[in-house]
């Protein structure tokens, strides 16, 4: 994700959903069942963790029972406190009640709910970032406090580790041509952080780190599932004992293992609570992280150029939304009128102009009509009112032909850049147009020289491409460039 400004735009459920799902995450309902179970006689230590001898009573209350009873009930009190579910009334006593912020879960918006779980999940984050306790406990001095310097571990390090996990994970999600919301396996999630770009075959120490990393993860995935940021099948046991069992035997042949099979490394996705967490925290952190439907309630012109970046499918959709806000015939006005313009992002504009067109219906024709004599959107309200079957359609004249294929051309080099569609749409108008570059280079468009050294660098016949770089020449020598 080294490149934020790219980020697509990502379809979020409605609050009242997510604020749904929310509520049922395992660890925040536990939480929120805990600070309703919090009495007068209830005491925590100086940080805030219940008592020891409170965790039996706490578990049972969550209706926990077996070995990890104790603490999961004291992982969901910690996110309790954390998330000011719980306050504590008397520091010196330890004495705690119920806090504010308590009765938004069941009266406040979904809103109110998001913002309660995103704390809870800053909680997690960082619990995650936080090595073994055993670990911790071999670092720590008589007197209680911890010697960092003995750990061979990292905190700053760490957490920008799993940020850039989870910042790489919801951009394929996001990503149209990424998996979506299908699982990711853990082995192509570590390596995304480990193997450089542009190496061939990882070495046997990148392989290596990737192993440790792709463990590391398990372990941490394993404590985001229950906050609802993940879906998550962790690694298959019987791979941890035959690694350990190979380390500890080196010399013996290891038992066969399915490589085929890659959900046993690990397989993990985003829930749709998940998206909506990192989303925030990217925006927290300042990063543009879109959403469909960001635009709709906003003009033309700020729907053009945000959606000029988007997918085609996030386009669409963004698009839609923002059409069923409006009458047929004002949004297609509104939608030609920020069409305009001789600026280097106007043919895109028009370009996504003609692609929402598109989506509106025949009450339009009046908008389309109005503008048939326009020098730059005549050409596209010709197209879009005889894909209609409208009666009495001008024939345009041969200067608005080349002004729009010029203009179209232009879009599409600033949507694809030098795509094979693009190179088709080459080799097509040279093939149609025998006498094509030496009218084309005429065209009063400011794009025209682009568009023409473009067609030179695309066309595979040497002379159409020497033509094009001809007549590119003569249009920038006629515009003073």
């Amino acid at each position: 994700m080294s490149d934020s400004s790219s980020l697509p735009p990502v379809r979020l459920h409605s609050e009242a959903e997510l604020a749904r799902d929310a509520l049922a995450t395992p660890l925040f309902s536990r939480a929120a069942r805990l600070a309703r179970w919090a009495g007068p006689d209830t005491r925590v230590g100086a940080g805030g963790e219940l008592e020891e001898e409170k965790l039996p009573g706490a578990a049972e209350a969550l209706g926990l029972a077996g070995d990890d009873a104790a603490a999961l009930a004291s992982e969901a009190w910690r996110v309790a406190v954390d998330t000011g579910l719980v306050a504590i009334v008397d520091e010196e006593e330890g004495a705690v009640a119920a806090a504010p912020d308590l009765a938004l879960l069941t009266s406040g918006s979904p809103h109110d709910v998001l913002g309660l779980w995103l704390g809870a999940l800053e909680t997690v984050l960082a619990d995650a970032s936080v090595p073994d306790l055993d670990d911790l406990g071999d670092a720590m001095d008589e007197d209680g406090t911890i010697d960092f310097s003995e750990l061979d571990w990292d905190l700053e390090a760490e957490a920008e580790f799993l940020d850039g996990v989870l910042g790489n994970l919801y951009l394929l999600t996001v990503n149209e041509e990424g998996p979506g919301d299908r699982p990711v396996p853990l082995p192509a999630l570590a390596a995304s952080m480990i193997v450089p770009d542009g190496m061939g075959e990882p070495t046997n120490d990148v392989l290596e780190q990737v192993s440790d990393a792709m463990m590391r993860l398990d372990e941490q995935f394993r404590l985001l599932e229950p906050i609802g940021l993940v879906e998550f099948r962790p690694v298959d046991e019987a791979l941890m004992a035959d690694a350990e069992d190979a380390a500890d035997a080196a010399d013996e042949p290891a038992a066969p293992v399915d490589d085929t099979d890659v959900s046993r490394y690990g397989m993990v996705r985003l829930t749709p609570l998940g998206l909506y967490g990192l989303r925030a925290r990217l925006l927290e952190a300042g990063i543009s992280a879109p959403a469909v439907g960001d635009l709709v309630d906003k003009g033309a012109d700020a729907l053009l150029d945000g959606t000029s970046t988007f997918p085609p499918m996030a386009a669409q959709a963004e698009t839609e939304q923002w059409l069923a806000r409006r009458e047929p015939l004002t949004a297609a006005r509104e939608l030609l009128a920020a069409a305009r313009g001789g600026d280097k992002g106007a043919p895109l504009r028009r370009l996504r102009c003609q692609q929402a067109l598109s989506l509106v219906g025949t009450e339009a024709e009046p908008a389309l009509r109005e503008v048939l004599d326009d020098a730059e959107l005549g050409g596209l309200a010709r197209v879009w009112l005889v894909e209609r079957g409208a009666a009495d359609v001008p024939a345009p004249p041969e200067s608005m032909v080349f002004w729009l294929t010029i203009d179209t051309v232009a879009a599409q080099l600033a949507a694809e850049g030098n795509s094979t569609e693009l190179q088709a749409l080459v080799e097509g108008l040279a093939q149609q147009h025998s006498g094509f570059f030496a009218t084309a280079w005429r065209v009063d468009h400011p794009a025209t020289p682009d568009v023409l050294e473009a067609m030179g660098r695309l066309h595979p016949d040497k002379k159409v491409a020497k033509a094009a770089r001809k007549a590119a020449f003569k249009a920038r020598s006629q515009q003073g460039g």
